[in-house]
């Protein structure tokens, strides 16, 4: 009984640390941080590639994070600086690439490869149903030898 009363008070002293408030803003400058995370959702993280510097953790999208803040402070425009980057890194760097004459496979390729695995698989289909129709069909004798083999009437002679 004394455990349980010591465990209770314990776990109603704990209980006030263990509630967690919602984070202050680190950024001296909200607004500042708006526009970094603006910018950074519109750049490729060149480590991770499936994710935006903004959402990766790796050291190059932190530095090309602080690299967009310095730009932002020193009155560079959003499309400045991802201008900047493309400059600097190739289009790769942009999280979603522009369609032109060097992006046409990235945003058409897996429609045109939809397209040929479609044309493909209806040329086997009528290819499959021209051999059915082509077969050669079974005469009385091969249907009654059918009919025995399927229902194990059979004994193995041949006719």
């Amino acid at each position: 009984m004394l455990t349980r009363a010591l465990f209770l008070i314990f776990l109603a002293l704990a209980l006030p640390q263990a509630y967690a408030g919602e984070a202050e803003p680190t950024a001296d400058d909200v607004a500042l941080e708006k526009r970094v995370m603006a910018v950074s959702e519109e750049l490729r993280c060149l480590v991770c590639q499936n994710q935006t510097i903004a959402d990766s953790h790796a050291e190059l999208a932190i530095d090309l994070k602080n690299q967009v803040r310095e730009k932002l402070r020193q009155g560079m425009s959003e499309r400045e600086i991802v201008d900047y980057m493309v400059e600097r890194y190739g289009d790769f760097v942009l999280y979603r690439p522009l369609v032109k004459s060097s992006t046409w496979l990235l945003w058409f390729g897996p429609f045109i490869l939809l397209l040929v695995a479609a044309g493909v698989l209806v040329a086997k289909l009528r290819q499959r149903r021209k051999a059915m129709q082509e077969a050669p069909k079974l005469n009385a004798d091969d249907h009654a030898r059918a009919e025995s083999l399927l229902s194990g009437t059979d004994n193995g002679a041949k006719s």
